[in-house]
């Protein structure tokens, strides 16, 4: 089954964690992993996904080191073994 990491400024948003998170989900698309991820923690939606079910502007997403492109489809494939890692994104002059 895929894996969901959070990075420590993501997963801060969890109740009592301190660093990395990460959850065995399901799916076979990133879209598919994420909404196994909210069913067992859906506090996150709102800091993850937008209104229309995007990844925020400043969240990143990669999956087994690539990074998702398409953050409103969110169609790119994960395999059994993989890991979709979730970051904040960094922006700024």
């Amino acid at each position: 089954m895929p894996k969901v990491t959070l990075a420590a400024p993501i997963a801060r948003w969890l109740p009592s964690t301190a660093g990395e998170k990460s959850f065995v989900v399901t799916g076979a698309t990133v879209r598919e992993a994420l909404d196994s991820l909210l069913v067992d923690v859906p506090s996150l939606r709102g800091y993850i996904l937008d209104d229309q079910g995007a990844l925020r502007h400043h969240v990143a997403a990669f999956v087994d080191g690539v990074v998702v492109r398409d953050k409103r489809a969110l169609t790119e494939a994960v395999a059994p073994g993989s890991e979709v890692y979730l970051v904040q994104a960094l922006s700024g002059g």
